[in-house]
C-alpha cells in the first residue's frame, strides 16, 4: 500500500469512529434517584374522585422505589377520617384501600391542622396512622432532593 492510501484510510478510520461515536445511545436517569423522596401533595377530596385518588396511586407506585410523604390540606383532609366515605373511581383501587396500603408500607400520610378544623374535624377523627402535619416532618422523610406532584 502507497503511503497516500494509508493516509486517506487512517483520516477515513478517525472520521468513522468520531461519527460512531455520536450515534451511541444514552440512557436517561431515572426522574428520582434512589434516596431522594416523593412529597404528594392532595387538595381534592370525595368531591373530585379522580384528582384525589391519583395522588394516592401515585404516591403507591412512587412508594415501590423511593420514600414518599403524603400531605393532604384544602378538601383532601376529608379522605382521612375514620367516617369518610370510600371514594371510587372504575380507575383506581378505592381510597381506603389505597390509604390503607399506604400505611401499611410505612408511608406518612399527614393532614393539615387548620383544613382539618375547617372541615370540623380534629385529630382524634383522622384514620388510624394518619397523623395531624408538623412542620419538619416536610424536610426528614427522606435523604435525598423532594420531587413534589401536587393533585
Amino acid at each position: 500500500m502507497d503511503s497516500r492510501f494509508r493516509a486517506v484510510l487512517f483520516v477515513f478510520t478517525i472520521i468513522m469512529l468520531a461519527a460512531l461515536a455520536g450515534c451511541q445511545t444514552s440512557h436517561p436517569q431515572p426522574a428520582v434517584a434512589m434516596g431522594d423522596g416523593v412529597f404528594i401533595h392532595i387538595t381534592a377530596g370525595p368531591e373530585d374522585p379522580h384528582r384525589a385518588l391519583m395522588g394516592l396511586q401515585m404516591a403507591q407506585m412512587m412508594s415501590e422505589n423511593h420514600d414518599v410523604l403524603v400531605y393532604c390540606d384544602l378538601q383532601g383532609v376529608n379522605l382521612l377520617s375514620k367516617s369518610s366515605m370510600d371514594v371510587i373511581h372504575s380507575s383506581f383501587p378505592s381510597s381506603h384501600t389505597q390509604i390503607q396500603l399506604l400505611l401499611g408500607k410505612g408511608v406518612p400520610i399527614l393532614a393539615c391542622p387548620g383544613c382539618l378544623k375547617a372541615a370540623g374535624l380534629r385529630s382524634g377523627d383522622l384514620r388510624e396512622g394518619v397523623e395531624v402535619a408538623r412542620k419538619d416532618a416536610f424536610f426528614n422523610f427522606t435523604q435525598g432532593r423532594i420531587l413534589s406532584l401536587d393533585y
